[in-house]
């Protein structure tokens, strides 16, 4: 008989992996149906877009593991055909080079969630390792109305609290921190308080929860229950329908990458100091998905909680802003 696992529909709200056949067979074993899947970090237009041709190269050459996601419609194809729906995402909005006319470009290419900063200052507005935040700029309006008008998720969970009040209030289409961490377990300028939290959900956004160590209470030191811990955090403070998983699984990178996503544009710099990062036993690699799946039976939750954390929230809250 088929666990709660693999009937579900299992979304991540965020992965930052080495993509490549590795990774997608690992997705596979853990279960995932489908996947926010980051191809722009620091990168501006020339590399964003090699990054899009190298998905495109790699849904042709693995049509057996993956395909893309246009649209809801594709997260449950793949699970029909148990494969791995990729959702093109950016963490950080350089990649349209300020120029607006770049966006439906992209939209047509696939791109279907956007973060506006990836921790520092941009032309949009200010990231979370900024010193002031001055908030959402009128081009940052103007790039916020376009991807409202395309039906593009505003992804904020590196962007500082300010910039993030501005686009929660001014975004016509609901908007996510697709991966972040409760600031009432531990204070980190990348964890968000519980007031941002409720912020958020009141004007219909989503908050995927992260697994990220140093973000968690307990740190290097954390479990899967610490993980846990978090997600019954944050539904108690959002609610159960609006809450879903983000793990932002580095996996396949070692401490250049690190060095990369901590220093300013990836060579300035430096933004913050992780420190020893140890992932928990229980839940290290993507493989080990059914891992979490199982640990939220063994508190007790309800088949229903259960699959709505896992995946169906996403599901729903994305076909709301792909306008589906």
């Amino acid at each position: 008989m088929p666990s709660l696992h693999e009937e579900a529909i299992i979304i991540d709200g965020l992965i930052v992996s080495n993509f490549g056949p590795d990774i997608f067979l690992a997705m596979r074993e853990g279960g995932l149906t489908a996947a926010n899947c980051t191809c722009s970090i620091w990168e501006e237009f020339p590399a964003s877009m090699r990054a899009i041709a190298q998905w495109k190269q790699w849904f042709r050459e693995h049509p057996d593991l993956i395909l893309q996601v246009y649209g809801s419609a594709d997260i449950r194809r793949a699970k029909t055909e148990k494969k791995t729906g990729i959702i093109l995402g950016w963490q950080n909005a350089v990649g349209f080079d300020d120029h607006l006319p770049f966006i439906p470009l992209y939209h047509e290419l696939g791109l279907r969630i956007v973060q506006l900063t990836y921790n520092t200052a941009t032309s949009i507005g200010s990231g979370c390792y900024e010193r002031r935040d001055g908030g959402l700029t009128d081009f940052g309006r103007d790039v916020v109305d376009e991807l409202n008008r395309l039906g593009i998720l505003i992804d904020l969970s590196h962007v500082g609290a300010a910039t993030s009040a501005d686009v929660i209030a001014y975004s016509k289409q609901p908007v996510a921190y697709t991966h972040c961490l409760p600031a009432a377990l531990k204070a980190h300028p990348r964890n968000k308080s519980d007031q941002q939290l409720r912020a958020i959900v009141e004007r219909g956004g989503f908050v995927g929860v992260t697994m990220f160590p140093p973000f968690l209470r307990r740190g290097a030191d954390a479990t899967l229950d610490d993980i846990v811990e978090a997600i019954e955090h944050v539904i108690d403070v959002s609610g159960e329908d609006q809450v879903g998983i983000g793990t932002d699984f580095t996996q396949g990178y070692g401490e250049e990458f690190f060095r990369y996503i901590t220093q300013d544009k990836g060579y300035g710099r430096k933004l913050t100091q992780f420190g020893e990062i140890i992932m928990p036993a229980e839940f290290c690699r993507l493989e080990h998905f059914p891992n979490l799946t199982a640990a939220l039976e063994r508190k007790g939750w309800s088949e229903q909680r259960v699959r709505k954390i896992m995946g169906e929230n996403w599901l729903k809250f994305l076909a709301v802003v792909w306008r589906e």
